[in-house]
């Protein structure tokens, strides 16, 4: 398995592992145009910093990919990334994608009736970093998203950040699992996320956490200790 950032000759191989990595998981397809869904959760990461987006090839290609950025808070808005990606793609005048969106708005609505609380991006300068992370269905269970996952981890400690967070579905317990084997715990509420369905019920977001220690440096006398 090898790990490293993508360059500007593998762009095609990601974008068409990134059409289909997703699938069989409960965010595997959101609206079903994969384009505008990459305009939100890879491209931003792609122009924001290529060298934090991570992919992990086997001989056959890129099996698996990690987009992150190290500071949220130089990061473009999740909402305006959205609500970009629809306007470019004309979304909502496919009518394949209106009943995603309509659901979402009669979702919300409830949502915020019953004052459930929402879902939405994490800003706290306790974990600065966030990631996505997806491996193809083949390679999963092969070491792909450890592998990708140690090596993100590994930039985070280079970088001196000092927490990074992600935001997965409650109901997809092998990502939990395999997050908190990463070394994340869950944290914070698990609100519903409007207009994603899985296995005929909703979906609610978890946001896992995972802090880094600073390395101490120790120092040690080189005078001995006077006799006493």
């Amino acid at each position: 398995m090898d790990i490293r950032p993508c360059a500007p000759e593998d762009r095609d191989a990601l974008e068409a592992l990134f059409a289909r990595a997703g699938e069989g998981s409960p965010t595997g397809t959101l609206w079903g145009d994969p384009e505008s869904e990459a305009l939100i959760y890879l491209t931003p990461y792609l122009r924001h910093d290529p060298q934090l987006v991570l992919l992990a090839w086997t001989q056959s290609g890129p099996v698996g990919y990690l987009a992150g950025c190290l500071d949220t808070a130089e990061f473009p808005r999740e909402d305006k990334l959205f609500s970009d990606a629809i306007s470019a793609r004309l979304i909502m005048r496919r009518p394949s994608s209106v009943a995603f969106f309509a659901r979402s708005a009669a979702d919300a609505i409830r949502d915020r009736l019953r004052k459930r609380p929402a879902s939405g991006e994490l800003l706290d300068p306790r974990w600065p970093a966030h990631l996505h992370i997806n491996v193809a269905t083949e390679a999963r269970g092969t070491g792909a998203g450890a592998a990708l996952m140690a090596a993100w981890i590994d930039r985070l400690r280079e970088h001196g950040v000092p927490g990074c967070h992600l935001q997965t579905i409650v109901e997809n317990h092998g990502a939990v699992r395999f997050f908190e084997r990463s070394g994340f715990r869950v944290h914070g509420p698990t609100p519903p996320v409007p207009g994603i369905r899985w296995q005929g019920g909703r979906v609610h977001q978890q946001t896992m956490v995972q802090e880094f220690q600073r390395a101490r440096t120790v120092v040690r006398s080189l005078t001995p200790p006077a006799s006493p």
